[in-house]
């Protein structure tokens, strides 16, 4: 079959060569793609927004699957519109999607099916949303959140009256986040360990993927501000073990995709559960509708089914009841450019990519390049993930690391401790 994936970051680099390994497909196409990508796919200059775009020429190359990665294009409808053309779409529907889309839908509705998730309030105007953050119930720290979607910025951790009131300002009175801030979500802060698990389904069927774990913050020992991810590994298996993630699947995941089923919002794709592992289980800190990035480029190395195969079943609602996963670990350290996550410089030429790509165990997924004439230059805040497996983590991180030694851009920075914080908090 031939494959379309929409998005141009280092998730749908690791979607683009999943599928290039895969038996079953045979052309694999990415709107916009990235220099890394186009390496692979044939890539075309559409936006993930222009839905009506991206289905005319999915239909005019007769494309079997669409494999979306971003989330906005599935908040807006995307599988909709792949539907009238007749093509299947990895990912929800508009109507699923919500839970991604509405941080207030996603809390209300773990209120309504039992799911354990932190105390919250959902405010629409200002002035009550002001009088309540000023005092809520659970005391400070506490959480402001944009209802919508904010490019992962739309999270403001608040230590006192005065930081939760200005929070809330920023988002209903400011306007700093657009329309995604005219609601907001008013939550208790919780502790503990945070991890991802995420699940294929048809909506009806699981199948959960090995657990990961992120690094958020910009620099060694999560200091700095919050970022689009510095690095990831799986399975966080130290942090969330067999039992724990049984727990998990029973009471957050299966009620989750029954409970959507029941409310005639049937979810099919990519389940994403970021979850804080508290001292009285775990409990849901946000939902997507997606693959993570980088959790997808830990996650999708270590299965060994065939990808095509399985994202089509998912899409076409025949999901298998497993996959195969490999017993191997996988991290991934990210190379960002000088200022990221604010103002960042771009354009600078990207060095010792081949010799990186040529060590063993090793994928460099691009995430933030272009290509200008014959070189590879940065484009983005998050630039390449460096990708390595081993049998362990401490293999699959040294393997990661030596490729990160190859490679160099002027104002080039990462984390060097990537997959060590639990051991450090031991």
């Amino acid at each position: 079959m031939d494959v379309l994936v929409v998005g141009g970051g280092g998730r749908e680099h690791a979607l683009v060569w999943a599928l290039d390994r895969s038996p079953s497909v045979d052309k694999i196409y990415c709107a916009p793609g990235n220099a890394g990508i186009a390496q692979t796919a044939e890539c075309w200059d559409i936006t993930p927004g222009d839905l009506h775009g991206l289905a005319r020429a999915a239909d005019e190359h007769a494309v079997d699957l669409v494999v979306v990665g971003p989330e906005a294009p599935l908040t807006s409808g995307i599988a909709a519109v792949l539907d009238q053309v007749g093509i299947a779409c990895f990912g929800p529907s508009a109507a699923a999607a919500i839970l991604e889309g509405s941080k207030g839908f996603a809390k209300s509705f773990m209120e309504r099916h039992d799911i354990p998730t932190a105390a919250f309030r959902v405010f629409h105007d200002l002035t009550p949303a002001v009088e309540f953050a000023r005092g809520p119930d659970w005391g400070f720290p506490t959480v402001v959140k944009a209802d919508g979607l904010a490019a992962g910025k739309g999270v403001i951790m608040c230590d006192t009256a005065d930081e939760a009131e200005q929070a809330v300002r920023l988002c209903m009175e400011d306007g700093a986040f657009g329309a995604a801030g005219s609601t907001v979500v008013i939550e208790q802060c919780l502790s503990g360990a945070e991890a991802t698990v995420m699940a294929l389904t048809d909506g009806e069927r699981l199948i959960v993927l090995p657990p990961s774990q992120d690094h958020k913050q910009a620099y060694e020992g999560d200091q700095g501000p919050n970022t689009g991810g510095m690095g990831a590994f799986a399975p966080a298996d130290d942090v969330l073990d067999a039992d724990l993630l049984e727990q998990i699947t029973e009471r957050v995941l299966r009620p989750t995709i029954d409970g959507m089923a029941a409310e005639d919002r049937r979810f099919q794709g990519v389940l994403y559960a970021g979850l804080m592992l508290t001292d009285d289980g775990p409990s849901v800190l946000e939902f997507n509708c997606r693959f993570g990035d980088p959790e997808a480029e830990v996650v999708l190395p270590l299965i060994e089914s065939d990808i095509g195969e399985l994202l089509a079943a998912i899409a076409d609602g025949t999901a298998p009841d497993a996959v195969t996963i490999s017993d191997r670990h996988a991290a991934i350290v990210v190379l960002a450019a000088e200022g990221y996550p604010a103002k960042y410089r771009h354009g600078d030429t990207i060095e010792g990519l081949a010799a990186a790509a040529a060590l063993d165990d090793v994928v460099v997924f691009h995430a933030g390049t272009g290509q200008d004439g014959d070189r590879i230059v940065t484009t983005g805040g998050r630039v390449l993930g460096v990708s390595g497996t081993g049998d362990d983590r401490e293999a699959a991180l040294a393997a990661a690391y030596r490729a990160v030694g190859e490679i160099s851009f002027d104002g080039m920075h990462y984390r060097r401790d990537i997959g060590h914080r639990n051991q450090e908090q031991e």
